[in-house]
């Protein structure tokens, strides 16, 4: 059977939820999940229907609960979670139903009307976001048997809860410039606490040869502290590396060990320069290998944001009359096998069979930051590690092999921390909004829940 309509048709159907978000509506409204068509065979239900509850006077049946109840459940499955509680999924689809029921009463009572032409763009979207037709859609969703009509319904519902919630609360979250300066300290001094500081640290080596006696040893001391005297008198220290150093390099850098993470000197090396300022000589500090004279050349903590950036490269077969979805799965995991194996390589075979425009580059994606690739292929890719190649994953765009070549911290520009930081904050108040919205307008509907006949 063709995945795409089975397990994972609920991310086939999650994209109909985008038709709203495309045409402008803030993610923050995903947090009510809209309620997407399912088919009636697919509602093991036999029994008559009944009302559950009434909303101002107007009633939700058991199969609109048994209905989205259903979808709830193939979306918790196909995100991999647990299987979900019946009872739990059953409250949820109530509680989903009475909200929508009660928004969509006031959107009546303000005048909102969503027009045709708004439902074919919004189709057009849908299309488009699954890189299919319109027409090429409408036979999925045939194929799925989803009736038109029923969908086209499905996203007059959704407009207009879009257009209701945007009037009602998107104009009023505002965000200020100061907020945006306080949520960047707040974050700098939280990324400060879990990363350590940068030290560059100069170092002049004086070795100390095995089996060196004691007055061979003394005089080796005393030459590290002469050299630590005329660095701290004004002596160019990197010129006093470059004539006395005996480390490896020689002192060719001026004994500048570059800057990195704290932690990535040795604990003898920041402990002797823990309490000196930047330009200050340590006296000199014994080693196994031998007296070590160090200057703190630079000391610096983050003050920049910093974002995880994925180096990934895949292959991608696009399902066609020629190669069904099931098998290209089956192709793509023998591809896996023989590349985990190590009897193939993964840029040659990415080079050879993708259907993607990185093929010539080995299915080599780039460095990308958090948000660039659609959720589905970013939550595979987010739980690899390095060199892992996941198994097949079917996305709206074919099925794809993953692998993770490498992953790193880098430095957000302040242009891209602010913007991050104003979407972070508006997010955050319009969830609120939100929430206090929602439960205003239930708070003013007239429910009444209803038993099942007996």
């Amino acid at each position: 059977m063709n995945k795409l309509f089975s397990p994972a048709r609920s991310a086939w159907l999650a994209s109909i939820l985008g038709a709203v978000s495309l045409l402008g509506t803030p993610g923050v409204w995903a947090q009510t999940p809209n309620v997407a068509p399912v088919k009636a065979s697919t509602v093991a239900i036999r029994q008559a229907d009944f009302i559950v509850a009434v909303v101002n006077s107007e009633p939700i049946t058991n199969r609109d609960v048994q209905v989205l109840r259903q979808r709830l459940a193939n979306e918790t499955t196909a995100r991999g979670g647990s299987k979900p509680d019946t009872n739990e999924l059953t409250r949820l689809a109530v509680e989903q139903l009475i909200n929508e029921k009660a928004q969509l009463q006031q959107a009546r009572d303000a005048g909102i009307k969503i027009e045709d032409e708004a439902i074919d763009q919004a189709e057009v979207n849908v299309a488009a976001s699954n890189q299919l037709t319109r027409d090429e859609m409408h036979k999925r969703l045939a194929q799925d048997g989803i009736a038109l009509s029923t969908f086209r319904e499905q996203l007059r519902t959704q407009l207009t809860l879009s257009r209701l919630r945007e009037r009602e609360i998107e104009g009023r979250v505002r965000v200020t410039d100061l907020e945006v300066e306080q949520f960047l300290r707040e974050q700098l001094k939280a990324q400060a606490a879990q990363l350590p500081a940068e030290l560059n640290l100069g170092m002049i080596l004086i070795a100390v040869p095995e089996n060196s006696s004691e007055s061979e040893t003394k005089a080796l001391s005393e030459r590290a502290a002469d050299i630590a005297r005329r660095a701290r008198g004004g002596e160019s220290f990197s010129d006093l590396a470059k004539s006395f150093s005996q480390a490896t390099d020689r002192g060719a850098n001026g004994g500048d060990m570059g800057l990195r993470p704290m932690d990535r000197y040795p604990d003898l090396f920041v402990n002797a320069t823990r309490s000196l300022n930047v330009g200050d000589v340590s006296a000199p500090v014994r080693s196994a290998a031998g007296f070590h004279v160090l200057k703190v050349i630079e000391r610096r903590q983050a003050n920049t944001l910093l974002v995880t950036q994925t180096r990934a490269r895949h292959i991608l077969l696009r399902p066609s009359a020629q190669m069904s979805q099931a098998q290209a799965v089956a192709k793509l995991t023998e591809v896996r096998q023989a590349v985990v194996s190590g009897k193939a390589d993964f840029a040659a075979v990415a080079r050879q069979m993708s259907q993607d425009g990185s093929a010539q580059q080995g299915g080599d994606l780039g460095w990308a930051n958090p948000g660039m690739f659609v959720p589905e292929f970013e939550q595979v890719m987010n739980r690899l590690r390095p060199g892992q190649v996941a198994e097949p994953l079917v996305s709206r765009f074919g099925v794809h092999l993953i692998e993770v070549t490498d992953r790193r911290n880098a430095p957000m520009s302040d242009q891209e921390q602010r913007t991050m930081a104003r979407s972070a904050l508006r997010e955050k108040k319009l969830d609120e909004a939100y929430a206090t919205w929602v439960q205003d307008i239930r708070g003013r509907a007239y429910v009444e829940m209803r038993e099942p006949p007996q």
